[in-house]
């Protein structure tokens, strides 16, 4: 788990805690963020998308959870989140900036996946496979006690995508990289035309998977093959396995929001393809602080064996 002055959050009732959390330790002193500005000189979350050199919509920034409206200001120490005041603006009783717009949501686009349960959206849930149910209401059954971030192993892309920690974009000419706050994780997206390794027995399987690149318009379509068997997409425990493949769709509608629409296909744990959303928003006039990942942080997370012996001791 976490040690930043603030415990990794699994469960929503942690995150709500968090959330109303406003934590007093300074780290990077206030910055301001590069951007379009309003007339009365606020960040305008409204505004252009930014380009890169060749024209391309440039993914670069410190991001949140727009759903979360996560950030330092609001629930982890200094600084500004989507533009807000953050923690200086609740202390003096200032009014704080709106965050920026979401996409709209019309009949038709993706549900938005959740942290706890990334198939939320689906009237039905996920489209499981007898395997892929199974596996997913035994990790749950057992309280989510192997779940990656309560136990300082690298999270699922998914669990990484919609955890309330922030993370950072650099984006260049021929990778992406995202460093993701949630266990400190960070991944590569090449964009140089480097084709997909064949997946196979011969193909070392990843925690992340390998990831590339290609532009159709605006938006950045990575693919990513290659992953491990034990990969977990949410806290309950849907599963990922090495057959699987995601296909994630980054735009940036605005400034302030990053939208990602994500497909995953797997045989052996779903049925048919499905696809969710994550929109993102920037995180203004901070930067990415240190989140290291300490054992000792993750024995509250008790195995539904263990908790039932536990129990039975008490009696």
């Amino acid at each position: 788990m976490k040690s930043n002055n603030s415990s990794s959050m699994i469960s929503a009732a942690v995150v709500a805690l968090v959330a109303g959390t406003t934590m007093l330790l300074a780290q990077w002193p206030k910055h301001p963020t590069d951007g379009p500005r309003t007339e009365d000189g606020k960040l305008d979350m409204k505004g252009p998308t930014p380009r890169t050199a060749d024209g391309h919509p440039d993914f670069s920034g410190l991001w949140q959870p727009a759903r979360m409206n996560f950030g330092r200001g609001g629930g982890r120490g200094k600084g500004t989140a989507g533009g807000a005041k953050g923690g200086e603006a609740a202390a003096k009783g200032t009014e704080a900036p709106a965050p920026p717009p979401r996409p709209p949501l019309v009949p038709g686009q993706p549900p938005l996946a959740q942290f706890n349960d990334v198939g939320q959206g689906f009237p039905n849930g996920l489209p499981f496979t007898e395997w892929g149910r199974k596996t997913r209401d035994d990790r749950k059954a057992n309280n989510s006690k192997d779940n990656p971030d309560a136990n300082c192993r690298p999270l699922g892309l998914m669990q990484l995508h919609t955890h309330p920690y922030e993370k950072k974009i650099v984006q260049g000419k021929d990778a992406m990289v995202i460093m993701y706050n949630a266990n400190n994780d960070v991944r590569q997206i090449l964009l140089n035309n480097q084709p997909l390794p064949e997946v196979g027995p011969d193909l070392a399987p990843w925690y992340y998977g390998y990831s590339v690149g290609k532009w159709e318009g605006d938006t950045l379509v990575v693919t990513t093959v290659g992953f491990r068997d034990d990969v977990w997409l949410d806290v309950n425990g849907s599963p990922l396995t090495s057959t699987g493949k995601l296909v994630e769709r980054f735009t940036r509608p605005n400034f302030g929001s990053l939208q990602i629409d994500v497909t995953i296909s797997d045989p052996k744990a779903y049925t048919e393809p499905f696809t969710v959303r994550v929109n993102q928003q920037i995180m203004a006039d901070t930067e990415l602080f240190e989140s290291v990942c300490e054992d000792r942080d993750a024995r509250h997370y008790v195995g539904d064996a263990d908790r039932k012996q536990k129990a039975a001791a008490q009696k």
